[in-house]
């Protein structure tokens, strides 16, 4: 239920990681030296369509990611590629296949992330305001029927990936309360009905 009220569709699916992987070498081993430079854009720029929005924490832990892929998780994948090899015939090798996707997975996961810094627009902190629900809330809700309640942070589809204290934007629940403010009740249509949360509070 979580995944299909809170979570967003990825951003690039298995295939697409494969498909840009058709691009890179088959030996295992990347031409490119990289350097990593963490920073922020500029503080100004013309807002864009293809700007995706992040918080600061959000923006520094993909720039973190992005150097981990780049500078550690594609050298070992290469490593294991190469190890691989060296047990005989790669046609019938299923390590060599699996190292072999892995490497498409992590290629594929810097494309993301590059494409995704690039493109970021970042919301800093102390323009977060409290009086109704804006990217980089942090919202705590209340399921009306069972009268539970759940406290998170409304981030873009690119921030909320594998955190589960973040509410995708784009999710049912996330498009629900953007925009709204606290004491108000909101209905999220699910395939078995509708779910009424409350909006406690906005930090």
């Amino acid at each position: 239920m979580r995944e299909r009220l809170f979570d967003a569709p990825a951003a690039l699916t298995y295939n697409t990681f494969l498909s840009r992987k058709k691009t890179e070498r088959t030996d295992g081993v990347m031409n490119e030296e990289y350097d990593f430079q963490p920073s922020y854009p500029d503080d100004y720029r013309e807002e864009k369509e293809t700007d995706v929005v992040l918080t600061e924490e959000g923006y520094r832990k993909l720039q973190e990611e992005l150097e981990y892929l780049k500078n550690v998780k594609r050298w070992e994948v290469a490593k294991r590629l190469e190890q691989a090899r060296s047990f005989g015939d790669i046609m019938e090798n299923s390590e060599y296949e699996d190292a072999k996707h892995e490497q498409a997975f992590v290629l594929g996961r810097i494309v993301e992330i590059e494409r995704i810094l690039d493109n970021a627009r970042i919301i800093r902190q102390e323009d977060i305001g409290q009086e109704e629900v804006a990217l980089g809330s942090t919202v705590v809700l209340e399921d009306v029927e069972r009268g539970e309640t759940m406290t998170f942070r409304l981030v873009s589809y690119a921030e909320a990936r594998g955190d589960d204290t973040c509410l995708s934007d784009r999710s049912p629940v996330g498009k629900a309360i953007l925009g709204r403010k606290a004491g108000e009740v909101v209905d999220v249509t699910v395939p078995s009905g509708v779910i009424k949360y409350r909006i406690v509070s906005i930090q």
